[in-house]
């Protein structure tokens, strides 16, 4: 029932999953208006693969996230995460409030055991393939040993979901030397180092999209302006590419138009409905957080990332991590 285009895109981005074989999906919300979306979008035959699950209140987009999660129990991010707990369902998915949404994962899922804050992972991509960004705003205000575990974390999913064996951590910085950064990133540098991963040190904000790393370690005040501005840079480079274009009279418009097949290209890989969720790592199951302004695609996808989580068992590999880690208790 959360997010921009409620619960229609929602709906119909859970259409569009469960034609995958082997998808199961429970939507939970009201029920009559759950109800008469799922008539509109699949013309009156619901899918065997979905089922409908009531609840009656709503958490809304501008709500105080943890006075909300607790007055309203009933409400649909509420009740997907007791379905979780319960065992009921395997993950949930949220367009709503992202604050609402990890702090229901944080009071009815817990944390992972050895976890001290779960974090979100956002793929950014890049020329060369795509980097993890870890923590993109669950945590604005972090401990050195809340990043380094963040780097486990975020190693593992880059592993997991990108393929990418043993990844490069860089931790971001204002400079790759040693003794660069506030006290807290110099205290995190020293944890990391010694952490038995696979760490290439300090890196700045151009190693984000550059290739040298696959995961770039945050707190989450910083890993949020980074993928805020991502998205703006990306749709202030479109605009300039169209007003050049135009400006150049016939020629440019020729230009444009044998282009378009790369345009396309490009747009597919900057549109962050490609990968739909960012997992909120740590917590003990799996939530994923999309956009308030999620299309249907963007859902669709978001269900397909957290299917690959829950298969490819991310938290039993971040418990064994963490404990291997060589990590300040």
């Amino acid at each position: 029932m959360g997010g921009d285009r409620a619960p229609r895109a929602v709906v119909e981005g859970a259409v569009s999953a469960a034609r995958t074989p082997g998808t199961d999906l429970i939507l939970v919300g009201d029920q009559p208006q759950v109800e008469t979306e799922m008539r509109r979008s699949v013309n009156g035959s619901r899918p065997p693969a979905i089922t409908l699950h009531h609840a009656s209140q709503v958490i809304g987009m501008g709500e105080s996230p943890t006075a909300a999660v607790k007055a309203k129990r009933d409400s649909s991010l509420v009740v997907a995460a007791r379905l979780v707990r319960e065992g009921k369902a395997e993950a949930f998915v949220s367009m709503g409030n992202t604050g609402a949404c990890m702090t229901t994962a944080a009071l009815i899922l817990g944390r992972l055991e050895g976890v001290q804050r779960a974090a979100i992972a956002v793929p950014i991509p890049h020329a060369t393939g795509t980097v993890t960004v870890i923590d993109a705003g669950a945590n604005v205000d972090c401990r050195p040993s809340h990043l380094a575990q963040f780097a486990v974390m975020g190693g593992v999913y880059a592993e997991l979901i990108h393929g990418i064996a043993r990844p490069r951590i860089g931790l971001l910085n204002v400079g790759e030397e040693e003794g660069k950064g506030n006290e807290m990133v110099q205290e995190t540098h020293d944890l990391l180092r010694n952490a038995g991963l696979n760490y290439v040190g300090n890196i700045e904000g151009r190693d984000v999209v550059n290739g040298r790393v696959d995961v770039v370690v945050c707190d989450g005040f910083v890993g949020n302006i980074v993928l805020k501005f991502a998205e703006g840079m990306a749709d202030a480079i479109k605009q300039m590419i169209r007003d050049a274009y135009r400006a150049s009279g016939v020629l440019g418009a020729l230009g444009a138009w044998l282009s378009k097949p790369a345009f396309r290209r490009l747009k597919d890989r900057l549109d962050p409905a490609s990968y739909g969720g960012a997992p909120l790592l740590g917590v003990n199951g799996v939530c994923i957080v999309g956009h308030g302004a999620s299309s249907p695609q963007a859902i669709a996808n978001a269900i397909g990332v957290a299917e690959r989580v829950v298969q490819l068992r991310a938290n039993a590999l971040i418990r064994e991590r963490l404990r291997a880690a060589r990590l300040a208790r």
